[in-house]
């Protein structure tokens, strides 16, 4: 029986302590603790830092401002300390039995490369919650599977494998702070390295970037700017002809300009 892998959470974070307090909180309560924690603080002038600390994570400063820059320097951050690097927002906060439900799915199914999930919309009407949940990231990952062949990786609620990032890392537009970078990642990111989608792996999430109009509609339209910069290797002739290797099984708002994933 290989041992159990070693998962560490990655959370970009700029100006979001009070969120950050909270998605904490529900880290330290999982029925499976993560073996790390790792806050990438990305230029605050909060408390956000100190909020981490409080809580044992280890803080990784980023100072380029944007969410795929501080989301890739933490991938890259876990890699020597995981097999398995999961992925939520400062304003995530996950089911006691997150982890463990990760855990239990990487470690049974060594062909899995990546598992993601859906949302639950917190913090704004019922109306807007849901349709944030059905047509803003239910949309997403329709529209999305449809033309690229795999799940849209959700930003706030995903896990892979640290050989899966190491295989796309240098591929990725991880610099531009204009793009969404769980679309750029899942766009990387071919059939072979074992990409699913879990019903049942739900996160809560704050509906804020749903409640104004400006904000949804930036949030929409940076699809397009996405796929500009990943093509033609996000074309669909490409996608079934540029094959990856299959993963090995492993051993074991805030400023304007930071802008959110795909699914926030």
């Amino acid at each position: 029986m290989p041992p159990s892998p070693r998962i560490t959470v990655v959370i970009p974070c700029r100006d979001d302590a009070e969120f950050l307090d909270a998605c904490l909180a529900a880290l330290a309560a999982q029925t499976r603790s993560a073996d790390r924690v790792v806050v990438i603080d990305n230029g605050s002038t909060d408390a956000s830092a100190a909020v981490a600390r409080r809580y044992g994570a280890d803080v990784v400063e980023e100072p380029l401002v944007g969410i795929w820059p501080a989301a890739a320097r933490g991938y890259d951050e876990a890699m020597g300390s995981a097999d398995v690097i999961a992925r939520l927002d400062a304003d995530s906060r996950p089911h006691p039995d997150w982890i463990e439900h990760l855990h239990d799915a990487f470690s049974s199914d060594s062909s899995l490369g990546v598992l993601t999930g859906g949302a639950e919309f917190y913090g704004a009407s019922p109306l807007v919650n849901y349709l944030g949940e059905h047509w803003y990231v239910g949309g997403g990952h329709f529209w999305i599977r449809a033309f690229v062949g795999i799940p849209l990786v959700f930003g706030s609620n995903f896990a892979m494998r640290a050989s899966v990032w190491e295989r796309v890392r240098d591929r990725v537009e991880r610099t531009n702070a204009h793009i969404h970078d769980d679309l750029d990642l899942t766009i990387r990111l071919r059939p072979s390295d074992g990409v699913r989608y879990d019903p049942d792996l739900r996160m809560p999430v704050s509906a804020r970037p749903l409640t104004t109009q400006r904000g949804l509609w930036r949030r929409v339209w940076r699809v397009v700017p996405t796929f500009a910069v990943s093509w033609p290797e996000g074309a669909p002739w490409r996608r079934t002809t540029d094959a990856a290797p299959a993963p090995a099984a492993d051993l074991w708002s805030p400023d304007e300009d930071w802008t959110p994933e795909f699914g926030r």
